[in-house]
């Protein structure tokens, strides 16, 4: 059913007929038409139905949420039933989409045979233990949903442990104990006796207490092992930097098509999956300019709406790589049907990774299926853009064009003459300077070029006057 616009979007106020009403989003299953296909699925999938408050912004808005959030629950092996969105001015503090429409999402549960319900949104610990006991199935949100999409797709130490003390940040506030769970143990040790005896008396730990002590402990001892793996990212860093090789970072939505893009740039032969959050851990390649000097490039984790914040923490030192870039790329899914939203999402992770000031490149991707009118309405907003295809190669030259112009320029201007025995020299000025005449004589090689300081150093004692 296609939703109605407010009569007033300024005020935010909802009609009552509006916010009270459940909508359902038509296409929202995923079910096989194969009913032996469909048995299997049920073995190995969880069947979930979706659920959403729309409290501002569009119709579109609150269904490009939903549909996002579709993409995610079957990037984790999810199959979709039924998609909810419930109109409200703001969501439920006990049940997220108001008492009296539990039973509502109860039904569709019931009818579907649902065993998930997964909310567009971050529940509280109240709000996730009230729909459990209303609906009889477990309930989880969109943030559990990321991380456990993030758990499946982490591959090095690293990822994995970010991931982890991710995770553990977010289910501590959670977790709950029932019946014996709730008991006290004894505190010291001791005989026996009435109420514990010599050594035992005392309230003690509940059982839920020691698990919280447990997730502390490990989380401590998972910040010490990141921040132990932090030094070596920092140094390969810090030798580019010493050799004056320029970095560019890949950055974007997931499943904006980074990863194809840098295949294509670099022929790195990067994991490339259609599915969110396909790359966790950054992937960092060699690439030249079409004048031959040389960059880094550097694809990095995906982002989404309302990207956890236990995740951006954790990942802290994976987005240091943007953060240290000289230029972002940054990758925007032309054939998404919101793409603004996905530029301003991106864009407000990177502000918070201390990369909103870097030089920025939008390369409108996918150009072989995007519309043109959406590709034209971004031109028009975004002062430097290139739309680019990484599939078709389209528009891949242009690119590397505008990198090479943002990157930056050596400060130090030389004239020298180098003779043809240290040719290794001038084979430098081409990869890591910038050559403005070059002159080949009977003494040696005269160029004019502007370097960076390592570089002028070399020059020094082939310096004229």
């Amino acid at each position: 059913m296609p939703f109605e616009q407010l009569d007033d979007p300024a005020t935010g106020e909802l009609d009552l007929e509006d916010r009270q009403a459940l909508r359902r989003v038509a296409g929202f299953s995923t079910e096989l038409a194969d009913i032996t296909e469909v048995e299997y699925r049920q073995l190995q999938l969880e069947r979930v139905v979706l659920v959403g408050v729309w409290t501002e912004g569009t119709a579109d808005d609150a269904e490009n949420s939903l549909r996002e959030l579709k993409l995610l629950a079957e990037t984790a092996g999810s199959e979709v039933l039924d998609g909810l969105i419930q109109r409200r001015s703001r969501p439920d503090p006990a049940t997220y989409i108001g008492r009296g429409k539990v039973e509502d999402l109860r039904d569709s549960v019931l009818e579907s045979g649902a065993d998930t319900v997964i909310c567009d949104g971050e529940l509280s610990p109240a709000q996730l233990r009230t729909l459990e006991e209303r609906t009889k199935v477990k309930v989880i949100d969109r943030t559990a949903l990321i991380l456990d999409i993030f758990a499946q797709h982490a591959k090095s130490k690293e990822g994995k442990a970010q991931v982890e003390l991710a995770q553990l940040s977010y289910f501590l506030p959670r977790l709950r104990g029932w019946g014996g769970n709730l008991s006290r143990q004894g505190g010291g040790a001791g005989g026996g006796g009435g109420n514990g005896g010599v050594g035992l008396r005392g309230p003690g730990e509940t059982k839920l207490e020691i698990d919280r002590r447990r997730i502390r402990t490990r989380m401590a001892k998972l910040r010490r092992q990141i921040a132990d793996m932090a030094p070596a990212r920092a140094t390969k860093r810090l030798n580019r930097k010493r050799n004056a090789v320029p970095s560019v970072a890949i950055a974007g939505y997931t499943n904006a098509g980074k990863s194809s893009l840098l295949n294509r740039l670099t022929g790195a032969g990067v994991l490339v999956e259609d599915a969110l959050f396909a790359t966790l851990d950054p992937t960092t390649r060699r690439a030249a300019t079409p004048d031959g000097k040389l960059f880094t490039l550097t694809d990095t984790v995906g982002f989404v709406r309302h990207l956890p914040h236990e995740l951006v923490e954790a990942f802290r030192s994976t987005l240091e790589e943007v953060a240290q870039a000289d230029v972002v790329v940054h990758v925007v899914d032309g054939s998404n049907p919101d793409p603004e939203g996905q530029i301003s999402a991106v864009r407000e992770v990177l502000s918070d990774a201390g990369a909103g000031d870097l030089p920025e490149i939008i390369a409108i991707n996918k150009a072989d299926v995007a519309d043109a009118l959406t590709i034209a309405r971004l031109r028009r907003h975004e002062p430097r853009t290139v739309v680019v295809s990484a599939k078709t190669g389209e528009g891949v030259a242009e690119l590397l064009s505008m990198i090479a112009e943002a990157l930056p320029r050596p400060d130090i201007e030389v004239d020298a003459l180098v003779p043809y025995a240290r040719g290794d020299i001038v084979a430098k000025v081409h990869e890591r300077g910038e050559v403005l005449s070059l002159e080949h004589t009977a003494d040696g090689t005269r160029l004019k070029a502007r370097v960076d300081p390592a570089l002028a150093a070399d020059l020094n004692g082939y310096q004229l006057a």
